[in-house]
Parts: C-alpha cells; structure tokens; sequence
C-alpha cells in the first residue's frame, strides 16, 4: 500500500488532490452527522452555532476555511510538502462546508431539509466523482491525449470534447456531461441521445406532441425516473431525508 500511495499518489503530482478529496468526504460526512443529530434535538451533541440568537450556517465556516486552505497553497511552493498536503485539506474541507449548503446559497433561502436541498447533496457527489477520476490519471476534455498533435490539434480536440460535453449538459444529462468533460466518448453519446423532456434542449427544439418530446417523456418515465428514485434514496441515507415540502 506505501509503495502504491509513493508511485500513484506522492511521485504522480496528486498528494494534493488526495488530501483534498479525503479532507473533503469526511468534512461531508461530519457535518452531515452533525446537522441530523441537531435535527433529532440529541441531548449529548453540541447543536448549533447560535451566537447572540444568530444562526450562523456552517457555509459561513466553510468559507473561512476555503480562504485560509486556498491562500496558505498558493503561498507554498513544494506540491509534495507537508504543509501543501495541510492546506489542501484545509480547503477541501471547506469546499464541502459550502457545497453542503449550495441549494442554501442558490436560492439565498434555508432550504436545507427541503427537495431543493437535495441539490446540495448532488453537487457534493459530483465533486467527488470528478476528484476521483483526476486522481485515477484523467484530464478533462482529453488534455493528455492531444499533448502530441500540436497545438490546433488540441485546440480542436479540447474545443469538440467541449462542444458534445455542453450539449449533453444542455440536454439535461448532468452526470453525462460531467463525466463526459473527462470521457470523451460519455460525452459524445449523451450529445447524441435523447434530452431530457423539461431539458433546455427540450423545450427549444422539441415542439409540445412531437414524436421527440412523446419518446422523451416515455423514456424519462421508463428509464430516468427509477434512477432517480434510487439516487434519492442513497442520498437520504447519507445525508437524510427532506421533511419540508418545496
């Protein structure tokens, strides 16, 4: 395991990104416990931050976080230093503060326990998947790849990869797009499918009875809507379930 850490980990460049992504994880997973022991009012937990009957949310502290993390890196020099694997942690903890109370700051309203809250949650899961496929070597839009065809080359890989990667995004296939910005053939074949019904895609070019938008709305209830119950099932055991209705 310390020879595979050494030559994957320290040598490759990416101790940084290690300590960010399991600074990042257990930051979640703490305040996650955190605000459901709070939830179920427990006796023994410490309970809010409450000081002068002012709530302070903990994207405030995760801020903080991200400021003292992202300047003390930029100020340290050695990638593979104690001190560069410290702040990164700092600010990977911080970055899961705030990101847990992204749906709080997008609709600057607490909707934390809400089914907009859930936004938070998904966000938090994409920033790990994307953390973990740089750790396992990948760039996005393909940079390795194209390093030797020069540079329209990978001027014009980086702005295709791009291209289909948007496209999928715009179709309402998130998780497709994301990875697609790593994966390029991910990309390539949400670009190519079907949008999602109440996609932007969707409503600007599939006109209201089209086949498209019966063959969309078909899949979506196929297909979509039982992984997304599945999703939301697995981010109400991590992170508990919404109890106030939108």
């Amino acid at each position: 395991m310390g020879e595979w850490f050494t030559r994957e980990i320290a040598d490759a460049g990416r101790l940084r990104l290690f300590c960010f992504l399991v600074a990042f994880v257990a930051a979640f997973l703490f305040i996650r416990f955190s605000v459901r022991m709070i939830r179920r009012q427990v006796r023994w937990w410490p309970g809010n931050v409450t000081p002068g009957g002012r709530h302070i949310h903990h994207v405030v502290f995760g801020l903080v976080l991200m400021c003292v993390g992202g300047v003390g890196g930029l100020a340290i020099t050695a990638d593979s230093s104690g001190w560069a694997a410290a702040t990164a942690a700092v600010f990977g903890a911080g970055t899961a503060l705030v990101l847990d109370e992204f749906a709080l700051v997008l609709h600057l309203q607490d909707v934390y326990w809400s089914e907009q809250g859930r936004l938070s949650v998904e966000v938090v899961f994409i920033t790990i998947a994307l953390c973990g496929l740089m750790l396992l070597g990948l760039r996005p839009l393909g940079v390795d790849d194209a390093a030797g065809d020069g540079v329209w080359g990978i001027a014009g890989i980086l702005l295709f990869n791009l291209c289909v990667a948007m496209i999928a995004l715009l179709k309402g296939k998130v998780w497709t797009g994301v990875i697609g910005l790593f994966i390029g053939l991910v990309a390539i074949v949400g670009a190519i499918r079907l949008a999602r019904p109440d996609s932007p895609w969707a409503r600007r070019r599939y006109a209201e009875g089209s086949r498209k938008e019966r063959r969309a709305r078909t899949r979506e209830r196929r297909y979509r809507l039982p992984v997304q119950r599945l999703g939301d099932r697995l981010s109400d055991l991590i992170a508990g379930r919404p109890s106030i209705k939108s």
